[in-house]
């Protein structure tokens, strides 16, 4: 049970109103607390009463009550050094709870209850409410919890089994939760792994989306050139046919100075002009391939077509200007 210097100890530390006191500003608050860590350290003898500073979180410091101890959750495994703080706003707020950094024994990894500074995360204190919760309760529910997965690393096997038909629905849900906790921990690797994956695939989408937009965009601009060519064409057609309209005349006396009086001069004639006409798309043809229009396999395969063309056709003006009858010069 709690000694009277301990008592005294609690008391004093509660009470003073000089410039040590605590952070505790309700009398009636500074009672219950002193009800509660008397009862805990009753029931927990171990456990010895301090008095220090508490950072939280945030960066405030506090000047807390605290009970430190080394509990035993089993003859087979290590002591696990506990400081309990005594929050500014308990019994409304839970208890800060952690197990201390200055033991021997290293922290076990990825302990579902326990973060790698030592805060102590639990279902009952997670689920704290006054008056139903004390911290007497709390101790008995640590012990429960650590005797199934202990805090501390060491050699031997640091898990138990218990009757699920004995253990309380607060252990249940610790003993849900750390089951739970090693199954995350046991896909977390895979789920990384393909979290990865997706993420490389979502860049790689972005980035083809990006070509297909700016491809989109060329084909939208080609469109409306199209668009624009057809309508100046158009035009051009309208005022060619206007002008035709206007100025429809007989042009038969111009093909009638190219008529020819005999057969042979007609065969002649049209040889000439076809040998000429093929010159001329040769030329054409040797712009386009400069200009890049079309490609050289097709340049090589039209002209020499056309070469084989023009040679018949000079072939034939040849044997024809070569005739005693008929040569033209």
């Amino acid at each position: 049970m709690a000694t009277s210097s301990q008592i005294k100890f609690i008391e004093d530390a509660l009470f003073c109103t000089n410039q040590f006191g605590l952070s505790y500003a309700d009398p009636d608050q500074k009672w219950i607390i002193r009800d509660h860590l008397i009862s805990l350290l009753q029931d927990f003898p171990f456990l010895k009463p301090s008095v220090d500073i508490f950072t939280h979180n945030n960066g405030s410091e506090v000047k807390l009550l605290n009970a430190t101890g080394d509990v035993r959750v089993s003859e087979n495994t290590p002591l696990i050094p506990l400081i309990i703080w005594l929050h500014e706003f308990y019994p409304q707020m839970p208890p800060i709870v952690y197990v201390s950094t200055n033991s021997v024994n290293l922290f076990s990894l990825n302990h579902p209850f326990v973060d790698s500074s030592g805060a102590i995360t639990s279902s009952y204190l997670e689920n704290w409410q006054f008056p139903r919760c004390s911290l007497s309760d709390l101790v008995r529910n640590l012990i429960k919890l650590f005797s199934h997965n202990h805090p501390l690393h060491y050699s031997g096997n640091s898990s138990s089994s218990s009757n699920p038909s004995l253990v309380s629905k607060m252990e249940a849900t610790d003993l849900l939760v750390c089951s739970l906790y090693y199954d995350m921990l046991a896909i977390r690797p895979k789920i990384d792994l393909e979290i990865e994956f997706f993420s490389a695939l979502q860049v790689e989408m972005i980035n083809r989306f990006d070509v297909a937009d700016s491809i989109l965009i060329g084909l939208e601009h080609e469109r409306d050139n199209l668009k624009r060519g057809i309508e100046q064409i158009s035009d051009e057609s309208d005022k060619l046919l206007n002008w035709l309209k206007v100025h429809d005349k007989n042009w038969d006396y111009v093909e009638d100075a190219f008529e020819v009086e005999d057969k042979k001069s007609e065969i002649l004639l049209d040889c000439k002009a076809a040998d000429y006409a093929t010159e001329d798309l040769m030329y054409a043809l040797d712009k386009a391939v400069e200009n890049g229009a079309i490609s050289f396999d097709f340049y090589i395969k039209q002209v020499r077509l056309l070469a084989r063309e023009q040679f018949l056709h000079r072939a034939r003006v040849l044997k024809l200007e070569r005739s005693k009858e008929y040569r033209i010069s």
